[in-house]
This record gives C-alpha cells, structure tokens and sequence, in this order.
C-alpha cells in the first residue's frame, strides 16, 4: 500500500482487523462518503506466481466481485465497491460489529452454542441462501468463519469470494480446470469433494456441517487427517446431532441430518424449503408459503454418489480449520483454493483482532506453502502407516515432519506439536512407554502454552500422559492425571461429550489396576449406560466399556454376570464389527476364561477350540494371539483329564513364541510353566523340576529375584523337590522364599 495509507484517493486504512495467508483486512473511512467500511486486500503476488496463475486470479477476483456486490439482502454482507491499486487487488465492504460463528465457539470455551441460538441462525442463514440461489449465486464455501451474528442478533453470509453464477458453467469448469480446488474440508459436499459440478444444494450439505458443528461442539467428520475427513464425508454416515447433545429438538436433529444426505437430491429442494421446515419446527405454525423450488440440475451435472477415489488434488489438502479445536497453522497456504475467504473477518474497532495465522511468530519469516503442504502430506502419510499397525515407520515419519516443522513454524506451533503427539503415540505401540511419556509430557506442556490448559488438544495430550503411566505400572500417578483431566473435560465440554466418557472409561480401567475394584465396576457400569443413551447400545465405545465392566466383574468373583457380559459384547461386536474382528476374538477369549472359572471346561474347550481355528484363518497360525487361544485350549485340555494332548499342545506353543517372542517373554514363560503343570500331572516330576526352574530363572532376569511370581515359581519348584522326596532342599527353598516375602512385606508401599 503507499505511504498515504490511502487507495485510490478514496478509502483511508486505518486499523489492521484481519490478517490471513491471503492478505489483510481494514478498518477504513470512506472519504467520499464519510462511512466507516471494511477494505479487504489480497496480497500481492510473489515472483513464484507465473503470468498465467496471475491472470486467472485476477479475473478470478473481479468476476466474484461483482457477483458479491449484486447481492442485496439483510443476510448478506454488503459489497460496496472493489478494484485494483498500485497492484493489490481490494475489495471494499460494509464494516459488521459482530463476530463469526468461528469466534463465538471459541469464545464460547468450545461448548456448542445455546440451542435457540442455533435453530435462529439455522433460520436466518437459510432465508439468506434462498435469496442467493434464487440470483443463480452458489457460495461454495460455507463455514463457521464466514458466517457473521451481530450484536443485534442478525445473521450475515460473508466472503462469497469463491461463488459461482450457477448457470455460468464454461466460466466454472474453465477456472476449476486449472487444479485451483475450493473449500475447506470439514465443510465440503461429497460432490464437491468429488471434483463434480455443484449446485445450491452444496451450500446445502455445508450448511449441514455448520449446523452440526454449532450445535454440538464438534463437526461431523472430526478427523485431524485431512483424507479422513474427506472419506467421511463421501462414504460415512454421520452421527445424529441428539447423539452429542441429547437437549437438541428433534425437528433439528432430522433437518441436519436431511441437509447430510450423501446424494443432493435426498436433500431438502432448496434453502425456502429448509427454512419452512426449521419455521414449523421452532413454531408449530404453518409457515408462509416461500417461492417456489428452484429446478434441479439436469441430469448431466447431478454428481455421482460414490466415487472409487478421491481425487488427485485432494492429497495435499491438510485437515482445514474447524470451529472448535482451532488447530492454527502459521500461515494458510497461498492458493485460490481459499477464494477471498481465507481466515479474515470483519470487527469493530473496539472488537479484537481475530486469531488469525500469527506470521510474527515464526522463526524464520513464513515458510513456503509447499513446504508446509508437503510437510502435511508426509504428516498424514504417517498416521496412515499407524493404521496399518506399522508403527516403527510411523515414528520413523513423523520424527522427521516434526523435526522439519519445528525448523520452519516453531517448537509450540500446533502443527509441530501435532506431530510430536503422533511420535509419542507411535513410541507407546511399540513398546517404548517412557520415551512415549517425555514426548507426551512435552506435547502438553506445549499446548499449554499455545493454546490454554483446558483446549481440547492439552488435554488429549495429557491424557495420553496418564494412559502411558499406566502402561510404566504408575497407576496411582495415572489416576491423578485421569482426575485432572476428567475435571477439565466435564468444565470444559460437559459430563456426557464422548471426550469425558472416554477419560471416565480409562479412569475406570485404571482404578482396576490399582485393586480399587469395586470403584472401576461402578464408574464402568456408569460409562456404559451413558454411551449406550448417547451413542448407542452397538457403538464400538459402549461395547469397549462394557468389556470393561466384564473384567470388574470377574475381579469381583462375579463369573456368572462377566460369562453373560462378555457373550453379549461378542455377539454385539460380530454384528458391528465383524466376526474376524480382533475385539469381537478377545470377548470370546475372555468368555472362554469365564467358563473355565465357572467350572464349565467342556464348553470353554470348545469355544477355545472354535477360536484357534478362526484366529489361525485370520491371522495366521504363528499370530500372538492365535498363541493365546492355543494356549487356553491347552489349559482347557488339562482341566478335562487330557494330560498328554494338554501336555504336547503347551510344547508346541512354547517352542513357537520362544522363537518368535523370544525365550524370557512372559507369554514363553506361561508357556513353559503349562509344560510344568502337565508333567507334574502325569507324575514326571523329575522333567517338572527341570521346567519349574527355567521359569524361576527368566522370572528372575526379567523381574527380579524378590518379584512375587519368581518367588510363585520357586515355590512350585519346591513342591517338585518334596514330591521327588529331597525334602532338605525343599524346606531350604521354602526359607528362602519366606525371607524374600518378609523384605518385601518390610518395604513401604
């Protein structure tokens, strides 16, 4: 801008209200007029621009220009002229003292807005669109930040930067044909996603989003994966809204989820429709009649309900920025991609600058944006390898994306902290809890920091914190932090968000581990009843907790009512997830331990029997947990008087995990004590001995000397010594075991 600070002899700057990777927003005076207005600025063009690029953003610019400033309506922000100066491109609007919906769940501590709040701009927005479709205006790209509530309570659409006249279809491919994607993936139609024509029932499906996210405090496909969310939204169904917030009418409840329709034409007709729907919802009343519908595309550029993949220009897409959970990128990437919306907003000059993309805090000046998009695409091509379970290479990804993030956006940028927490979760997977812990302890500390003690993100990552001190055995430590993070979670978001029932799930699991047992069974009970209310009986998370309350049982001795929960958590998770799936095999294990304490070792062999055969087809005959299950048809066996198969299925799993876990494991080591068991059951005593030994020496290197299951093993190998009639060394055995039980006894807790 010249010095003057004044564009065109016209429009004086006067406060920077707005910054984003496109550009700025100001507070300006109108000289001509003498009015106050918002002048909106891109930014100027970078030598890595070529011509082409440049012209196709100009007139990118100038054609959406004009279309804004046509618009006339209450709902809609005023354009009031644009133009070109000393090289900038500017558009120049009504001034709006008010905040976007963005700000007000920020502001909002990340609680859903008030719910008739929620059903009046669900109203106003949807009398704003129908004015604009009725133009032939599609908006494109309608989300939390580009929707304005006054003081006054009126709702305005912003930013129809990237809007298109909707029967301008040469104009639309021509400029879409150049790779120049729009619209922010939390908030985008499978349509649109889809890379197909678009329609008014796009903003539709957008609004949908919007709606879904105000109203519950999360959008409907909450990934941080941009890919993830992008799938969400051709492929999933989404949760009702009632399931988060159980207060929401009903009417509402069926209106976004209509709005949600994968296919366009399973949508309400258009915008008059929706909001005669929302009308009678709110009132009772019959609405007035609104116009008539607008016609639906021919057939040609309806778009097609399922693509087989996304496409091309998808994959660099990072995750976007949701309402709530404000994961703020240093800068937004420079591309048309975000129209004229990118992250401005328009405030008053006394409201505060929005949080916007924070350019003074970078390191070294803003990092190329494709840079950062690469860094994104390497980020997501992490956690795509975590799910495959390869998590060694998972680190090994996100290692180098955090380290090259810390380079160019900062130690505490939540980019960089985003990939520390995929590191950590990555160290945890495999094994390496206290590394896991350091970077975990670290993520938080650094979200604290840059985004408050009790945003979402600090406290996923300190819950993270006490998930891996329980994984070190530092249960009691664990609980302290489940606590905290529970108070937070239930201040924060409310007792029944799925955030607070998770952390209350993992509390439970940790009170078990610490003997407080009949505590874990309540809070689990009381979990599972809550996400079968919210979530649903089926839901994978009420059937992980009522595993849960399973295991208490049994803890309590209650066998009968854990056989009956374990079954039904089986038979449930077949349906939901499967019958090959890992969680509906580890229900029917743990009903086969019930049957076994139960007495019932017929029917618990074989249900072992069953297992091994459908984990050997799945997973394979070497697989961990293919192991399990033979070793619980071993035991089974055994319990049925079938000593010499009990005796040979325990050496054949031994030698197996021996190879393949190594000799000390502790799933070898049961192995070995089961060949003890059989032997002393068929009278061998001699070779019982001889294996009892080899058990007290790897529980002795592994855990130590004084741990109680090597002082168990050594026990049992006395026995063998009395039953061989070296009575002497029995009671020698026996002594020493009992000196190594009163040390530890001695030992303060």
């Amino acid at each position: 801008m010249a010095d003057t600070r004044l564009i065109q002899s016209r429009y004086r700057l006067l406060e920077q209200i707005g910054r984003g990777g496109m550009g700025e927003v100001w507070r300006a005076r109108d000289e001509s007029l003498g009015r106050q207005v918002a002048v909106k600025c891109l930014k100027p063009l970078g030598p890595q621009h070529d011509g082409a690029f440049t012209r196709v953003l100009r007139e990118r610019f100038r054609r959406e220009a004009r279309v804004a400033a046509s618009l006339q309506h209450r709902g809609v922000t005023v354009v009031h002229d644009f133009g070109e100066h000393e090289g900038v491109l500017y558009l120049v609007m009504e001034l709006l003292d008010g905040h976007n919906l963005s700000q007000l769940l920020e502001e909002n501590a990340q609680h859903p807005l008030p719910v008739d709040h929620v059903v009046d701009i669900a109203e106003q927005v949807a009398d704003a669109l129908g004015y604009t479709h009725r133009q032939g205006v599609v908006h494109r790209d309608l989300k939390p930040a580009n929707i304005m509530r006054l003081s006054d309570g009126t709702v305005k659409i912003c930013d129809f930067g990237i809007a298109r006249l909707g029967h301008d279809i040469s104009m639309t491919s021509r400029l879409t044909t150049t790779g120049l994607a729009m619209g922010t993936p939390h908030y985008m139609s499978p349509e649109q996603i889809s890379g197909k024509e678009v329609d008014h029932r796009s903003d539709l499906y957008s609004l949908g989003c919007v709606l879904y996210e105000i109203a519950t405090g999360v959008p409907p496909f909450d990934q941080e994966d941009a890919w993830a969310v992008l799938v969400g939204h051709r492929d999933t169904e989404p949760t009702p809204p009632r399931s988060h917030r159980a207060e929401l009418p009903g009417f509402f409840d069926r209106v976004v989820l209509d709005l949600l329709a994968k296919a366009p034409e399973e949508r309400p007709a258009d915008a008059g429709d929706l909001r005669r729907r929302i009308v009678l919802g709110r009132t009772g009343e019959q609405p007035v009649p609104g116009p008539p519908a607008l016609p639906h595309a021919g057939p040609g550029l309806l778009p097609a309900r399922r693509e087989a993949a996304l496409p091309l220009w998808t994959r660099s897409m990072t995750a976007g920025h949701r309402a709530t959970g404000s994961v703020r990128h240093a800068v937004e990437q420079d591309d048309p991609a975000a129209g004229l919306t990118g992250r401005w907003t328009t405030a008053t000059a006394t409201s505060p600058a929005p949080h916007s993309d924070s350019f003074v805090s970078l390191p070294t000046g803003p990092p190329a944006p494709d840079l950062l998009a690469a860094l994104a695409g390497r980020h997501s091509a992490g956690i795509d390898l975590g799910r495959l379970g390869r998590w060694e290479e998972a680190g090994e990804v996100h290692r180098a994306v955090a380290a090259q993030r810390e380079s160019v956006l900062g130690p505490d940028h939540p980019d960089t902290l985003a990939s520390r927490y995929e590191v950590g979760f990555a160290l945890s997977r495999t094994g390496r809890a206290d590394e896991a812990l350091r970077e975990f302890v670290r993520v938080a500390e650094g979200r604290e920091r840059a985004l408050g003690a009790d945003h979402p993100q600090t406290l996923a990552a300190r819950q993270e914190t006490a998930y891996t001190l329980g994984q070190l055995g530092r249960h009691a430590e664990a609980h302290q932090a489940y606590e905290s993070v529970l108070a937070a979670r239930r201040r924060a978001m409310g007792p029944d968000h799925p955030e607070t029932l998770r952390c209350r799930h993992n509390l439970a699991f940790n009170l078990s581990r610490l003997g407080r047992t009949e505590e874990s069974w309540r809070v689990a009970h009381e979990v599972a009843e809550s996400r079968a209310r919210l979530l649903g009986r089926m839901h994978p998370d009420t059937l992980a907790t009522r595993y849960e309350v399973a295991y208490t049982l049994g803890r309590l001795g209650r066998w009968a009512e854990a056989l009956e929960t374990y079954q039904d958590v089986a038979r449930a998770r077949a349906v939901a997830l499967g019958a090959d799936h890992p969680d509906t095999f580890a229900a029917r294990y743990e009903a086969g331990i019930s049957l076994g304490r139960l007495g019932r070792d017929a029917e618990a062999l074989e249900l072992y029997r069953s297992l091994v055969a459908d984990r050997t087809r799945s997973s394979g005959a070497f697989d961990p947990e293919t192991l399990r299950a033979r070793h619980g048809l071993g035991v089974n066996l055994g319990r049925t008087g079938r000593w010499e198969e009990a005796l040979a299925e325990a050496r054949e799993v031994c030698a197996i995990r021996a190879r393949t876990l190594g000799p000390d494991h502790p799933d070898t080591v049961i192995s070995c004590r089961e060949i003890a068991v059989g032997l002393g059951w068929l009278g061998r005593w001699g070779e019982a001995l001889v294996a009892y030994r080899q058990v007290a020496a790897a529980r002795s290197r592994v855990l130590g000397p004084g741990h109680p299951q090597t002082l168990a093993a050594r026990n049992d190998e006395a026995h063998c010594l009395e039953r061989l009639g070296r009575s002497d060394e029995a009671a020698e055995l026996h002594r020493a075991v009992a000196a190594h039980r009163a040390h530890n006894a001695a030992l303060p807790s």
